[in-house]
């Protein structure tokens, strides 16, 4: 389309291309190559280009306007990496130095100028793209990292360590794949999701307040760096999922905030306008060139950078227009619902699987809003997947009580499975468990050193077993005791202690369990793929259920999340016949005691759970067992 086409279809809030046009990008103009700049800055008095090739002087490179609102200037023989910014004259005369809204690349931190850069690169993930399927009835198991804290170089910092901070350097994206993707393969998980990694300018934010929409953070690199970080990971086979932040954008003055001197890219109404318990602005879902704006980045990344997914934060924010306030005012129909939002995020959705099919979007969505993974037509959001945010709060909640305590929760382990197939579900242990005093998963665990291992093998398991795809937040694989912190690397100094480098172990079979074997991953968004066993034994704090596959291959899934043994535990069965333990916590190579069910079993005709055949089987303290027929 050419430049009036698109930014018509800019203005009318149905362009998912705007990046193409606005922004900063090398072309030729009679002859002389150089840079286009465009910005959309509709209620400027004017605006320039300022940057280190005219001495950030406002007066010499101007702009005009070539449609409402969308001011355009071509400034010759400028390089790659150059930074830049737009002069924006306010109607009051005011002149604010805005950095570009649709820049691909940007300065680091504490600096905030753009830069201009190519999205030059030649992919080798072919075969990746064209292999990617139907992620509904196959395995995911998703690793949620922080780029910036998984691991660091162990050069030391002279300076850092003089300032008392941490004294390892933050790798690029080249030296990350390096150590990350192999890590990843060898513990079995499927895809990666990383936090955002889209250009923000304060560090303990973890990227979630974002001021480069199109701009992966200069941090680790360049845009061909982070490039080729995703690409190495499809080669390998590991899908990448990005967190994605349409919810809000910060303050700082060189972002988005009143860019013209007006609400431009922001609700204008106050009521609206602000996240106070974030300090943070809420876009305009009703305006269109800011519907333009997003929808462009988030089908940028899926383009230009070849992302499988991704993560919507804090969907639930922009769907209430009470949310985290007292005073609001009702939509049209006298509800509290943003009808704005809902219509933006039902035509993300919409543009996302209709442009690229086997890409997934994710909701994190934390209330009970209806149809969050149905399809529009059907009056749904048309997310993908859904995180479950009340199995997460439960089992968490379960988890943390002196076993004396849990016969009296028990419906914290069960009451998931009453809408459990509402809805596509990711089951989630993220970032937000571990940070603010709510303690690292294996601190959560009660009881003494030995017990906590233990007791993280068994709900690591549960986590596989229950149906719904998973995901795990980096360190909780092998035990990080401490809470996770942005400015520090994970403590790989554990894998050194036998406990940790055991459940570690532990957790890359449980893993590799769950990659081979269909019953546990294949129908999970369906009662055809669960059958309870016994939900009902409060006192023992157990629970036991059958996973089925599509051929009917089946997994028994027996958990004890007490400190007693339960020898003798009686489990009814599908079918006559021998039986064989797949995979127990409690083995001593994976840290337990070493009680497991290695011999022989053999079906009874003692009815039991409601089938006409049993087993017996041995359950150690704080374990997880995982049971298959020898036939199958």
């Amino acid at each position: 389309m050419s430049t009036a086409d698109l930014l018509y279809h800019f203005h009318e809030g149905t362009d998912c291309y705007a990046s193409t046009v606005l922004g900063a990008h090398f072309d030729i103009q009679n002859g002389a190559e150089g840079v286009v700049f465009r910005v959309w800055a509709p209620n400027a008095a004017a605006v320039s280009v300022i940057g280190d090739f005219n001495g950030w002087d406002s007066c010499s490179n101007p702009c005009n306007k070539i449609s409402v609102g969308v001011w355009e200037t071509f400034i010759k023989g400028l390089p790659e990496f150059m930074s830049y910014k737009f002069a924006v004259t306010t109607k009051s005369g005011e002149v604010k130095e805005k950095s570009d809204p649709y820049a691909f690349h940007a300065e680091t931190r504490p600096h905030t100028a753009s830069k201009t850069a190519k999205l030059d690169y030649s992919w080798n993930d072919a075969d990746w793209i064209n292999a990617r399927h139907d992620m509904y009835n196959a395995p995911m198991n998703i690793y949620e990292l922080h780029l910036g804290s998984w691991r660091r170089s162990d050069v030391v910092d002279e300076h850092a360590l003089a300032c008392g901070v941490d004294t390892t350097y933050v790798l690029n994206y080249t030296a990350i794949a390096e150590y990350l993707i192999p890590y990843v393969k060898e513990m079995g998980y499927t895809h990666i999701e990383l936090m955002p990694v889209t250009e923000h300018p304060l560090d303990m934010s973890w990227g979630y307040q974002v001021t480069g929409y199109f701009a992966p953070t200069s941090r680790f690199g360049t845009p061909t760096e982070f490039m080729r970080f995703v690409d190495l990971c499809h080669q390998s086979g590991i899908g990448v999922i990005l967190d994605w932040v349409p919810a809000h954008f910060p303050k700082d003055g060189h972002g988005l905030i009143e860019f013209d001197g007006s609400y431009c890219y922001e609700y204008s109404a106050p009521d609206r306008r602000e996240h106070t318990e974030w300090g943070t602005r809420i876009f305009d879902y009703g305006r269109n060139e800011v519907r333009s704006f997003l929808l462009s980045s988030a089908l940028f990344w899926l383009d230009k950078y070849h992302i499988d997914g991704l993560r919507v934060d804090a969907v639930a924010s922009m769907l209430y227009l009470d949310y985290a306030r007292k005073n609001y005012t009702p939509n049209i129909h006298g509800g509290r619902e943003n009808l704005e939002a809902v219509s933006f995020l039902q035509k993300l959705n919409t543009l996302i699987y209709d442009k690229f099919p086997h890409a997934l979007t994710f909701a994190e969505e934390s209330t009970d809003w209806p149809l969050v993974t149905k399809p529009v037509y059907m009056g749904g959001l048309g997310f993908g997947f859904k995180w479950n945010m009340g199995w997460m709060n439960d089992t968490l909640h379960y988890i943390k009580l002196d076993p004396i305590f849990r016969q009296f929760n028990h419906n914290d382990l069960t009451f998931s499975m009453m809408y459990a197939f509402a809805e596509n579900y990711i089951l989630p242990l993220s970032h937000d468990e571990v940070v603010h005093g709510k303690r690292s998963l294996i601190s959560k665990m009660p009881g003494y050193y030995h017990d906590k291992f233990a007791g993280l093998r068994t709900y690591l398991s549960y986590q596989i077993a229950h149906p719904g795809k998973k995901l795990t937040f980096m360190g909780a694989e092998f035990g990080q005791f401490i809470e996770w912190n942005e400015a520090k690397s994970l403590d790989w100094h554990l894998l050194d202690y036998e406990k940790h480098r055991a459940l570690h172990n532990y957790v890359k079979e449980l893993n590799a369990l769950y990659l081979c074997s269909k019953p546990l991953w294949e129908i999970d968004t369906s009662w055809e793929g669960f059958k309870w066993l016994n939900h009902g034994d409060y006192t023992g704090n157990t629970i036991s259920f059958r996973r089925i596959a599509k051929d009917g291959s089946e997994v028994l899934c027996v958990f004890n999340f007490s400190p007693v043994a339960r020898d003798g535990y009686r489990l009814g069965v599908p079918s006559e016949g021998k039986y064989k333990e797949l995979l127990n916590s409690n083995s001593s190579d994976f840290g337990g005691w070493g009680k497991t069910n290695s011999f022989d079993i053999y079906s009874e005709r003692i009815p039991c759970n409601d089938l006409p055949q049993s087993i017996m089987i041995d359950l150690p303290p704080y374990s997880a067992v995982f049971l298959a027929s020898n036939e199958n």
